[in-house]
């Protein structure tokens, strides 16, 4: 009675376990009660499809299971050895079902100590062929097919394609799969590089990759790194010298070393624009040549994060933080290489992992002063000197409802008589309005869409003054007009994607807009824009960027400063910032785009040249272009008189210049030809 009793517990155990020995189903073999013969193949795994950045270098990875599957060949023999010493020490004795190891599970459990006994093989079939094999079916149905499947496995391939195989296809936490996914991602190096303490801190994590992560769990992993080793010194893979060695090497990780900057929002825009191609890219396999610049991404994240981490520490900020986790001050940085369009740096927020949403691509917001530009080379075009005198004084427009529109500016003073350059430097609102309604608003209009903003702009006064939302991206891209003299390039983010065979399934190449204006106008308004940067609105740039680089740019500010922008052109590269809260909210009486956005963008490309060298070329005027030394006290030209202080350079477009210049044969000889 006391033995039957004990084999009653015993039996009752193993069936609570979810363990047993085929030996307890006589006449079952590998033949016997398949559900399908598929449960045994190595099929093909899923890869990751991977998205390069322009120097070759990773920037990331898309698809349902980010893997890149290796030969077991290519892997130091400790790399295997560590998983085959914790997983399934009799793995190269017994022939896919470790009858030894059931036992000792089954008298493990009786003991209290409950563990599992899946071979190697056995959680191959499970991981490969879920559909079939359900390794959360604790029943025993499973278990046996498992172990038929298993058995049948080991029939048709060898030791070293099965130990492939799981190594390839096991999960490391995180969506990484297989080994060498894990070793990038955890170690920064391929699986090719793994050292013996590393291996052996990848081996512990299939039993529980969420409780022996090495990042989040460090002491937990390196404890059970060591019980590998000394599995490994027991199993005489390795020596007992080794195996101290090893144990005693601090455990160091370099998560997401393949990325070369973090540029997940760039990533998102191109998964979304090669899926819209029709390609599928998230079923993995394919490769993604990208205009992305790690160095230029790397360097816009810093400079928002840095900038913004500064405002959000100064005294008297009273919204929340990012410490807080929600309703934050955010940003975004685009920048672009305006010959091509490449998109060199997004960046859609402060932090992708707290908020992936892109307020570079999807969001809309007003750009206030930042639109200027438009209105001023429209005034420049139709033949409109930067010398015109303009009057900053109070108006009052009708409005068809009836009302009165009455623009202001932040100082709420008026300045008077100016001249246009000044009015932009200083970026006076009601000049400006003044202008879009002298010009025409639809002529404001018509040279926006022309440079490639196709937002809607409504008609109205206030839009002179960056009342109609626009998207961030769009509105850099319609930036590089001024750069191009003239002639806009669309936003580019991927060069080509190739398939898994290396054939070309995408491409896009540069598509340049038509000329959206005369190079000699645009020249003008882009000098014009200097003065913002030199001396008007935008000085913070100088902090970080030398005056021997040119820059250009303008500054915006909405109304009760709830959105903040400095968009800029530099030799090889025109980028924006904008930053504001996510709901419209005022950010301060200190908030504008000279104090907030314009060091970010200041930090961004100081950082960029310095890598480079810090080298710049000049612009120079296009042929058709008057220049002259100017008074900027008088607004007239210079004379002898004129201290050095005040002189500067004024450029006209061929045909506007002041009398004075047409009858001086000294200065006709201008922008590389003589003037008849």
């Amino acid at each position: 009675m006391v033995i039957f009793g004990c084999m009653t517990s015993v039996a009752g155990r193993i069936a609570a376990a979810g363990v047993f020995l085929l030996l307890t189903v006589p006449g079952l073999d590998a033949g016997a009660q398949r559900s399908t013969g598929d449960a045994w193949r190595i099929n093909p795994l899923p890869q990751a499809t991977l998205i390069f950045a322009n120097d070759g270098s990773l920037a990331g990875e898309i698809g349902r299971e980010l893997r890149t599957s290796i030969s077991i060949r290519s892997l130091p023999r400790y790399v295997p050895q560590a998983f085959v010493s914790v997983e399934d020490q009799r793995f190269y004795q017994h022939n896919g079902v470790d009858l030894i190891g059931i036992a000792g599970a089954i008298k493990d459990d009786i003991l209290g100590d409950r563990r599992g006994a899946s071979t190697i093989t056995q959680q191959l079939v499970g991981n490969m062929h879920p559909d079939v094999i359900d390794r959360n079916d604790k029943t025993l149905d499973r278990k046996i097919r498992e172990q038929q499947a298993a058995r049948e496995m080991e029939k048709h391939y060898t030791k070293a394609q099965i130990l492939e195989g799981y190594l390839n296809v096991i999960s490391f936490g995180h969506g990484y799969f297989g080994i060498e996914a894990a070793a990038q991602h955890y170690f920064g190096k391929p699986a090719s590089r793994l050292t013996l303490p590393e291996a052996a801190t990848l081996a512990a994590m299939p039993k529980g990759p969420a409780i022996y992560d090495p990042v989040l769990h460090p002491d937990r992993a390196r404890t059970r790194r060591n019980t590998v080793l000394a599995l490994m010194a027991q199993q005489r893979y390795i020596t007992q010298a080794e195996s101290n060695a090893a144990q005693a090497t601090p455990l160091i990780t370099v998560p997401d070393w393949r990325k070369s900057a973090q540029a997940g929002y760039f990533v998102d825009v191109v998964r979304i624009q090669a899926t819209r191609a029709g390609i599928p890219v998230m079923s993995g396999g394919y490769r993604i040549y990208t205009s992305l610049d790690p160095q230029l991404q790397r360097a816009a994240a810093d400079a928002l994060r840095e900038e913004a981490a500064e405002i959000e520490s100064q005294p008297g900020y009273r919204h929340p933080t990012i410490a807080s986790g929600r309703d934050y001050l955010q940003g975004a940085v685009v920048a672009m290489d305006p010959a091509t369009g490449d998109v060199r740096a997004l960046v859609g927020g402060r932090d992708y992992a707290r908020s992936s949403y892109d307020r570079a691509i999807d969001g809309m917001r007003q750009p206030g002063s930042s639109f200027k530009p438009v209105v001023y080379a429209t005034a420049v075009a139709d033949s409109l000197p930067p010398t015109t005198l303009l009057g900053d004084t109070a108006i009052a427009i009708r409005l068809p409802n009836g009302s009165y529109y009455r623009p202001d500016d932040s100082d709420h003073r008026y300045l008077g008589v100016i001249t246009m350059r000044e009015a932009f430097a200083k970026s006076r609102n009601i000049v400006a309005v003044e202008l879009g309604q002298t010009l025409g608003m639809d002529s404001v209009i018509a040279t926006a869409r022309r440079m490639g903003i196709t937002s809607p702009i409504a008609p109205v006064p206030a839009s002179a003054i960056g009342a109609s939302a626009v998207q961030p991206l769009n509105m850099v891209s319609a930036y590089t007009t001024f750069a191009n003299l003239g002639t806009p390039v669309t936003p580019r983010f991927i060069y080509r994607v190739e398939d898994a065979n290396g054939k070309v399934v995408m491409s896009q190449p540069v598509r340049a807009l038509a000329p959206a204006l005369d190079p000699r106008v645009t020249f003008v308004t882009r000098d014009m824009m200097r003065d913002v940067v030199d001396r008007g609105t935008a000085t913070v740039v100088r902090r970080y960027v030398p005056a021997s680089v040119p820059v250009a740019g303008k500054t915006g500010t909405t109304n009760d400063n709830t959105d903040a922008w400095f968009i800029g052109v530099a030799p090889g590269i025109v980028a924006g910032v904008w930053m504001g809260f996510d709901r419209p909210t005022p950010m301060g009486s200190a908030a504008a785009g000279g104090s907030f956005a314009a060091p970010v963008w200041g930090r961004m490309v100081a950082r960029y040249l310095n890598a480079r060298g810090n080298r710049a070329a000049q612009w120079e005027p296009p042929i058709g272009v008057i220049s002259a030394q100017f008074d900027r006290a008088t607004g007239g030209m210079a004379n002898a008189l004129t201290p050095p202080a005040r002189r500067y350079t004024e450029y006209f477009v061929e045909g506007t210049e002041p009398d004075s210049l047409k009858l001086d044969p000294w200065t006709v000889f201008r922008g590389g030809a003589l003037v008849f």
